[in-house]
């Protein structure tokens, strides 16, 4: 007679997103509705582009899981319709992510050297360029994960690139390897096995603490301010 073992598992706590994280959310959604019929509303999205790089500087993609107003609808939203499937490695692989990059600002340059001297036709250029992209992260986010667009985000491979050994994510002793924390990495990063290096240096960790939020040892955390 053979006895099976019945196996049980724990699923992961996903961090609940904070409030803040919903109203971001609103401002990305406003910034579609609305930035068709006032063109200036679209100047929203050099600014988060500009605030991503310069938080990259010291803390590489901390913005992106944590202000990004199109990350936080991706977190709150969009979370609940989102896919399950893994993110396929040639969809985060660098010569995609870069050919994303320049294919995305050439249009964008070109787009805005039509009408240098004009501020609405600079803001129309920024919201079309956030519309394409978004309507584009929603079907990637549908067949795969719900931050599957995070993978090959032009400016997020821009700043993993600058701050890529940024505020490092700490991985504790007490670490189990359980692999909660990397069941709860909504960018799929293999956290746990950085175990003995004692941290994980990854240019894609967006600091968004969904991991710290699912390790039962509390093995992770961020680095102290100086």
């Amino acid at each position: 007679m053979t006895l099976k073992k019945k196996v049980v598992q724990i699923a992961p706590q996903r961090q609940k997103p904070e409030l803040y994280r919903w109203l971001l959310a609103v401002v990305m959604l406003a910034t579609l509705a609305l930035g068709w019929k006032f063109p200036l509303i679209g100047f929203v999205v050099p600014v988060v582009m500009l605030t991503a790089i310069l938080y990259s500087l010291r803390k590489g993609r901390y913005a992106c899981g944590n202000i990004c107003p199109r990350g936080s609808f991706f977190d709150t939203f969009f979370r609940f319709v989102g896919g399950s499937r893994t993110i396929p490695p040639w969809l985060r692989s660098l010569p995609m992510r870069w050919s994303v990059f320049v294919g995305l600002m050439g249009f964008m340059g070109f787009q805005l050297m039509q009408d240098p001297g004009s501020a609405e036709h600079w803001g129309s250029v920024f919201w079309l360029a956030c519309a394409v992209t978004t309507a584009v992260a929603i079907v990637l986010g549908l067949v795969w994960q719900p931050r599957t667009w995070c993978a090959v985000c032009p400016i997020g491979t821009l700043t993993a690139t600058i701050g890529e050994e940024k505020y490092p994510l700490q991985i504790a002793a007490s670490c189990k390897s359980c692999g909660l924390c990397e069941q709860s990495c909504p960018m799929e990063l293999s956290i746990a096995t950085q175990r003995e290096a004692g941290r994980l240096e990854h240019g894609d960790c967006i600091k968004c603490s969904s991991c710290h939020a699912a390790c039962p040892q509390q093995a992770l955390t961020w680095p102290k301010a100086a």
